[in-house]
């Protein structure tokens, strides 16, 4: 390790004694305010996300995992300061209150990650009214009726890729759908109803247009 280099600087301070918001801090002050994305690690304590809120002023892309509990009343805050957000990755516990906010402030956003979410009509409309350069929308694994994936087909005209496969709430990909989304190059969906018991986890459809 050479005597200079940040591993051993990290090394030499943190020696074991290692917490996320530690971790956090070292990352980014070694970035000095210039870092981009940020992947908070599961169980990130309120501390630390207040500390990239106040120190990430170039933040473009931030992944929320579905294991932050603890920060889900800040989340809302953290986005207020983030308006150059391009990319972000929610879980379902931070969905309501992040979307609102998403849409106040993030003008900006070409991709939007919601897995294992509850999207009704509220949360649709808060994808498809203010985030108007939306390119990429991932809703893999959601539970929404049919009438809220129209909202969004026709509501989210420069989607390049959507991803909804293993969704819940509604009969499958009918002419409908296909017609409504025939202007994104890649939809990936699964098609029939799936049961609570059986989940068909690891097969997709994809359909190229």
């Amino acid at each position: 390790m050479e005597e200079d280099s940040p591993d051993r600087a990290f090394a030499v301070n943190y020696q074991g004694n290692l917490s996320v918001t530690a971790f956090l801090k070292f990352i980014v002050n070694h970035s000095c305010r210039r870092t981009t994305i940020i992947k908070l690690p599961n169980y990130c304590t309120e501390k630390a996300l207040e500390y990239v809120a106040n120190e990430c002023p170039r933040l473009k892309v931030l992944h929320v995992g579905d294991f932050n509990m603890s920060i889900e009343d800040i989340i809302p805050k953290f986005i207020s300061k983030r308006k150059s957000l391009e990319m972000m990755r929610v879980g379902k516990l931070h969905m309501e209150e992040a979307l609102t906010q998403i849409g106040l402030y993030c003008n900006n956003l070409i991709w939007l990650s919601a897995p294992y979410t509850d999207i009704g009509k509220d949360e649709a409309s808060a994808i498809v009214t203010p985030l108007t350069k939306l390119a990429y929308l991932d809703l893999h694994n959601a539970s929404f009726e049919k009438e809220t994936l129209l909202m969004i087909l026709k509501g989210c005209k420069m989607l390049v890729h959507l991803d909804m496969w293993n969704c819940r709430g509604f009969h499958g990909v009918d002419a409908e759908i296909l017609e409504l989304a025939s202007h994104i190059p890649t939809f990936m969906y699964e098609g029939s109803i799936i049961l609570p018991f059986y989940d068909k986890v690891n097969e997709r459809t994809m359909f190229m247009v």
